[in-house]
C-alpha cells in the first residue's frame, strides 16, 4: 500500500511540474480570444492528418506535431502561432516545447481543443 501511494505521488508531482511547465511556455485562450487573434496569428493543427482532414477549426494549417522539426520554415516568429489539437494531448505540448526551444515566444494554445471549440469548423461528412 506504501509503495502505491508513493507512486501516486510521483505522478502527481510529474503531472503538475508539466503542466507548470506548459504553463510558463504557452498562452491557454478560451475560444473568444484565440477566433480574435486568427486575424493576425497562424493557426496550427497538430494532430494527424487523417483527423485533420475529418474535423478541424476553418482557416487551419496542418503541421502534424511529429512533422514540426521539418516545418520550421512554414512558421514566421513575427506573428502569434495558436495551436491546438483534441484536448491539450502530449503532442500540442511536445510541440510547445519544441517551439520554444527553437526561439518562438507568442505561442497560444486554445483551451479544451478542438473539443471546446465552438467557432466555425471544416467538417468532412464522407
Amino acid at each position: 500500500m506504501i509503495g502505491f501511494l508513493i507512486v501516486l505521488v510521483g505522478f502527481l508531482a510529474w503531472m503538475g511540474f508539466n503542466y507548470w511547465r506548459l504553463r510558463r511556455a504557452v498562452i491557454l485562450v478560451e475560444n473568444a480570444e484565440f477566433a480574435a487573434m486568427m486575424r493576425v496569428g497562424q493557426v496550427i493543427d497538430v494532430r494527424e492528418p487523417a483527423a485533420f482532414r475529418a474535423k478541424h477549426i476553418l482557416g487551419a494549417r496542418n503541421i502534424p506535431a511529429n512533422q514540426i522539426k521539418v516545418s520550421l520554415a512554414a512558421l514566421s516568429k513575427d506573428k502569434p502561432i495558436l495551436l491546438y489539437d483534441n484536448n491539450r494531448g502530449p503532442s500540442v505540448t511536445n510541440t510547445v516545447f519544441y517551439l520554444r526551444k527553437q526561439g518562438y515566444r507568442n505561442l497560444y494554445l486554445l483551451a479544451g481543443g478542438l473539443d471546446a471549440w465552438n467557432g466555425k469548423i471544416k467538417e468532412n461528412t464522407n
